[in-house]
């Protein structure tokens, strides 16, 4: 078992938060786990990028060459475009529908759409919308996660105990908001791969 991910977004958007909750996830199903990431604009609006590799076995590098992600997992459909390179043959791209224009150039968005859904496997969904739904627009990176969730070889508790181990602190509420985040993105990819 081995999986190639890289985690897109722009900051502030949770893709820190994600790694956090599936980094959890991994290592309680004791599998191997190795990250980079980069967020170095993070603070200003600029992208955020996580390289993410779980195995079962030992695992050398940090960094997923291109063409052999498993899983693009992006919280708005620019940066999910950005990575496309990284994308396998066989590989997923799941990502948001809704834009984070924070640039003045940013690409006509029918155009970055089209682009999407020419993928031969994807997932497009409105997950603000969803989270917004599901109790706290906050949550979005979580609806993400479930999107995504389906292609991860992870089973599905571990992920919801990964949540619980990273919001645990925030209180029962805030975990419960993210699990209902969680469940509602998978539902949505399973009904929409």
């Amino acid at each position: 078992m081995k999986s190639n991910i890289i985690l897109a977004g722009v900051g502030g958007q949770g893709i820190l938060s994600i790694a956090a909750a599936l980094g959890t996830a991994a290592l309680e199903d004791n599998l191997y786990i190795k990250q980079a990431e980069t967020h170095g604009m993070s603070q200003r609006g600029g992208a955020v990028v996580s390289h993410m590799r779980i195995s079962d076995k030992p695992i050398a590098s940090d960094l997923i060459k291109q063409g052999t992600a498993d899983l693009i997992l992006s919280v708005e459909p620019m940066e999910a475009l950005r990575y496309l390179p990284f994308l396998s043959e066989t590989g997923y791209l799941v990502t948001n529908t809704t834009p984070f224009i924070n640039i003045p150039n940013y690409p006509d968005y029918e155009e970055v759409m089209a682009a999407v859904k020419e993928q031969p496997r994807f997932v497009a969904i409105d997950a603000d919308q969803m989270a917004k739904d599901a109790g706290n627009a906050r949550s979005s990176n979580m609806v993400m996660l479930g999107a995504a969730s389906p292609f991860i070889d992870i089973d599905f508790k571990m992920l919801e105990d990964g949540i619980r181990n990273v919001f645990g602190r925030k209180g029962e509420e805030i975990v419960e908001i993210n699990l209902k985040a969680l469940r509602a993105g998978r539902e949505f990819a399973e009904n929409n791969k």
